[in-house]
Formats: structure tokens, sequence, C-alpha cells
């Protein structure tokens, strides 16, 4: 099989799931990688498996290498099925290794898979020899489960972060630098945005605590392995875990008769004559994920829903719902929409901002049945001073 190597003696070994379309509710049109990183030395050390599906693929790159029965020891940075649940099939080659995790991620080891390893618990600094190198542990609890943590190989200045930096893309190129740096950092704050979000602080407590390594290599559990470009995806990381934004407004609407698609447009207008940089989605035509990416550095989101049984679309509700649990910071929104005798879907809108952390800048625009003219004049009005107001927050 073809061999990549990160180092002298470090492959890669993982599989490339190219049909994958959806991540527990992540839209993944680029498919998905399950990231697996075999070193060879003294000791013979697997950092992380794949999904069990791929779990021949997995023992077939391995054995290309060294016979799977060789392993000394199965590093699990994170119990997530996408990156543990192979262990069994590794285990059941190469009973002998030790399976290397947090004493939380041997907790989740035993209840996936109910069975008793031999598990090698490690705390912050504790080094793993394996001859010639030495593996360090950094746990890094909530990032994005209590179990998580990187693995830092000290002689090849290696950072396996798990789900750190990681991008849902399959290439048949597999370092950042033979790829379009645009599409590979797209993927990255995509991935950022849905998964990550949540835990901003814990990322910039994380990268404090990386930061005195010197690091060549990022090596995540999926997407591309970073090498020549971590400098910009270590300091997006930190703007994105200080919830920096950018004077960009995302406006997100579903309609039911094109009322509140007409509102929607001429908010647009009004933000784009603001001299601020507006993008507009349709949810019905959208997927929650990609929207997440263009919410993740706004300083402005819009919502805009028809009333329907005296509250939103579904298609809203589920988006707000979504947003909600990835606790935005550092915006300002606000909430629109057309009804027909009980407008009441801005105030679920507002509720539900509000509870994402968003802050409301304005008050909700309402339009019954469909806008005449004045009230056309009103939507682009009500663009305009958002527009402004995004200028003026800092």
């Amino acid at each position: 099989m073809n061999k990549i190597e990160l180092a002298p003696g470090v492959y890669f070994v993982g599989a490339v799931d190219w049909n994958q379309r959806d991540f527990h509710g992540y839209n993944t049109p680029r498919g998905v990688t399950y990231n697996s990183y075999l070193i060879v030395d003294e000791k013979i050390c697997l950092i992380d498996t794949v999904k069990a599906p791929f779990a021949a693929e997995l023992l077939e790159r391995i054995s290309d290498i060294i016979d799977p029965a060789k392993i000394d020891y199965v590093v699990t940075n994170h119990v997530e099925p996408d990156h543990s649940s192979a262990l069994p099939a590794i285990m059941a080659r190469a009973p002998q290794a030790k399976v290397v995790l947090t004493e939380q991620g041997r907790s989740g080891i035993l209840k996936h898979y109910q069975q008793n390893f031999d598990f090698q618990i490690v705390q912050e600094g504790d080094v793993l020899d394996l001859g010639h190198r030495r593996l360090r542990f950094f746990p890094l609890p909530m990032l994005h489960w209590p179990d998580s943590m990187a693995s830092y190989l000290e002689e090849d200045q290696i950072l396996f972060s798990n789900d750190a930096f990681g991008q849902h893309i399959c290439t048949t190129k597999p370092f950042d630098d033979e790829n379009n740096l645009a599409d590979v950092m797209y993927e990255a704050s995509k991935y950022y945005a849905n998964i990550l979000m949540p835990f901003g602080k814990i990322v910039t407590k994380a990268l404090a605590q990386l930061k005195p390594l010197p690091i060549k290599i990022i090596a995540p559990s999926h997407g591309v392995v970073w090498r020549s470009h971590i400098s910009d995806i270590v300091s997006k990381y930190a703007d994105w875990g200080q919830g920096k934004t950018v004077k960009k407004v995302v406006i997100v609407y579903d309609t039911m008769w094109g009322s509140t698609e007409r509102m929607a447009r001429y908010i647009l207008d009004g933000l784009a004559a603001a001299g601020v940089t507006g993008t507009l989605f349709k949810m019905s035509a959208s997927t929650r994920s990609e929207i997440m990416a263009e919410v993740l550095e706004a300083r402005g989101v819009l919502i805009g829903s028809s009333t329907i049984n005296t509250s939103v679309l579904p298609t809203i509700g589920g988006l707000l719902i979504y947003m909600k649990g990835l606790k935005l910071s550092g915006k300002i929104g606000a909430a629109f929409g057309a009804y027909g005798w009980g407008g009441t879907a801005h105030t679920f809108t507002e509720e539900m901002l509000k509870g994402a952390g968003v802050e409301l800048a304005a008050s909700a625009l309402r339009v019954q049945w469909t806008p005449n003219q004045d009230e056309i004049d009103k939507c682009f009005q009500f663009g305009l001073d958002f527009g402004k107001r995004v200028l003026e927050t800092p």
C-alpha cells in the first residue's frame, strides 16, 4: 500500500471515507478521514485507531510496515467511536499491548467495548519511552470530550492533536502544502464552528498549555496533516477561541409564501449600503454546518422566519436550537419575519438568540402578509441601521 511517512519511522495508517456525507448532523460534502499514526521505534506505538468499518484497512496498512502483533502501545487520545471503535480489532491482533489513555478515557473504553484491556493511565506531563523517542501527554479535558488529550513526540516535534486542528476533507495528498490552502482553512473553520465553538475558553487555555512546545508537524485525527502552515492554523484557533469577529453579517431565513424572503433581500441591500459584508442563506436550501462556518467570524446574525402555529418554521427552529448549543460569543443580532394574524415568531427567535449568547441590537422587524413599498423601505433601513451598529461594535 501507499506508505505515507510524516518523519522517519512515523507513518499515517488511517482510513479515508470518501462517501461519508453526514457526521452526527454535520454535513461533510468532502468526506471524512479517520487518522491513525504508527511510530516504529524499539517499542511500537499506534496513535488512535479508526472507525470500526475500516479496521481491516487499518490492519492492512500497519501490516505493510510491521506485524500488528508487535504493537506495544495503543494511545487512545479520544474515546469517540470514529477514533476508537477499531480498538477491539487491534487488541485482538496485539493482546499484549497496553492501552494508554486518561482515567476518563479508561471509563469510556470500558463502557463502549465492555473489554478490560491492559490500561496505562497517564496524566499531564507523563512520558512514554519508546527507545529513541519519547511521547509526552497533555490531557485536554472538554476539548471536546472529558477524556480528550494530545500526544507530543519530542524528538520529531510532532503534535498528535486528535480533534483539535482537524478538518473533514478527503484527499490523496495528506499534507496541507499539497492542497489548496483556502479549501483546507475553510474546512478547518467549519470544523471548529460546529465542533469546538462552545469550548472557546478551553481552546485558549490549551493553546497556552501547548505554546512552549516546538512544533514541526500537527497531526490531527481528521483531514490533512499540518507541516507548512502551522502558524496560520494556530493563529486562527487563537482568534476563534477569543471570539474575534469581522465586520460581516449573516442573514438566515425561511419563508412560506415569499414575504420573509423579500424582507431578507432588502435587509441585505441595506447592509451593503452601510458598507458591511453580508451573506444570505435560505435555511431550507442550506445546511446548519455551512451556516455556522459563516457565523463563526461574523459580528452580526439576523434570523428571519414566517410565523406558523405561533412560532417559527421548523427549519429555523432547528437552527436556533443548534446555535444555542454552540454558545456564540461576541455577536449582535435581531429577528425579522412576515406573519398573517398572530406574528409571534420573533418572540421565540429573540429568546433563542439570547440563549445562544447573542446580544439583541434591534427590535424585531415584522410585516403582515406581504411588504408594501413603505415596509420595503423599512426593511432597507433596518439593514442599514444594523450595519452601522455592526461597524460601531468593537
